[in-house]
């Protein structure tokens, strides 16, 4: 994966007005890429937190762009120690679009270590980050996951 920046590209923190496009983008992702290996109660435990306020209110949700399409996301929770949401657009994938999401939500985590709940998926792109697994896969509510940690 290369750190080079993306010409165009703008990342920043998201508000309430470009917060659906953010959803919607995770959703597509998650639908393209991650609901294939999950069962049914799985992708409606994914898509009922998309939509559950209680859920989205708690994220601190950054967004990347070109041209003021929103291409990619990461959401953490837990003042920054934990990525909940993380999704970039295919067409951007492997160009260090995520790479860039994480290293912006890294300079605003103040915790040691960031954890992450890594879709099977998503394991080769936490490992290049610098992410290690913490535990085996476990499944809850139907969404499967690895447990992983990103320590300074």
């Amino acid at each position: 994966m290369q750190n080079e920046e993306k010409e165009g590209l703008t990342i920043k923190e998201i508000d309430a007005s470009n917060q659906s496009q953010v959803i919607d983008l995770a959703w597509r992702v998650f639908l393209k890429f991650e609901a294939p290996e999950y069962c049914e109660q799985g992708i409606e435990s994914f898509r009922h937190a998309l939509s559950t306020p209680e859920f989205i209110n708690k994220l601190r949700m950054y967004g990347a762009s070109i041209d003021d399409e929103i291409i990619g996301m990461l959401a953490t929770r837990n003042n920054g120690s934990h990525i909940a949401l993380f999704f970039v657009d295919e067409k951007y994938h492997r160009q260090g679009i995520g790479r860039q999401l994480f290293e912006t939500a890294l300079k605003d985590c103040p915790a040691k270590e960031m954890t992450v709940f890594s879709s099977p998926y998503a394991v080769k792109v936490y490992h290049a980050l610098g992410f290690t697994d913490t535990d085996a896969e476990r499944i809850d509510d139907g969404i499967r996951y690895i447990p992983m940690k990103y320590c300074r």
